[in-house]
């Protein structure tokens, strides 16, 4: 258990760098139009969406948002990558997490910038106790795409478990940033608050 906790501290002291990433503005269009929306790129529609989360505050509607945003990201726009991803799922499910390791493998290797290959292996990493590797797949998956917060959260969760408190509060924050109408993410964020007050009396 010391050398994990050892070996996360490299990729938490980037954290700073990796929780720079913000959505960009979107200037005001009809991407909620069926006709707009089927000539928009990903990209857009993702920017679209994340303006609309950050926007958001009941957390029931929010949800239907960041729904749409998983959706997004799923979808590799390679019908062989998303097969390979329903493979991996499936073997997760029949507890066959060595083959979902190597399907996944198989993903990253055909698609290094499909962000939900990266984060899909950090989570299995995560399950398997495998938290430096966990922690690094997180890393890539932040850099791909910032706004990530499933992989923030997974990130806190892996400094919370190591000790690294003020990180974990800093990966919540920016999770919250992005999706503010997250109720688990607020309570995370007000337990670590009174934790780290409570260290400093």
């Amino acid at each position: 258990m010391a050398k994990i906790m050892s070996s996360l501290l490299i990729p938490a002291a980037s954290l700073a760098l990796l929780l720079l990433g913000t959505a960009p503005a979107l200037s005001a269009d009809t991407a909620n139009e069926p006709a707009a929306a089927e000539m928009t790129t990903p990209k857009q529609r993702l920017d679209s969406l994340f303006v609309e989360l950050k926007r958001e505050r009941d957390a029931d509607k929010a949800r239907e948002i960041s729904d749409r945003i998983r959706t997004e990201w799923q979808d590799s726009g390679s019908a062989s990558v998303n097969l390979l991803m329903q493979w991996a799922s499936k073997a997760i499910q029949t507890s066959r997490q060595p083959a979902a390791m190597d399907i996944f493998d198989q993903v990253i290797y055909l698609a290094p910038q499909y962000v939900e290959g990266w984060n899909q292996r950090a989570t299995l990493h995560f399950q398997m106790g495998n938290y430096r590797k966990s922690m690094s797949d997180i890393n890539r998956v932040l850099a791909i795409e910032p706004r990530h917060f499933g992989a923030l959260a997974g990130m806190a969760a892996i400094l919370t478990s190591a000790g690294q408190d003020e990180l974990a509060l800093k990966a919540w924050e920016q999770f919250l940033a992005i999706y503010p109408a997250d109720r688990n993410a607020q309570s995370q964020l007000g337990e670590l608050e009174e934790k780290l007050a409570g260290n400093r009396t």
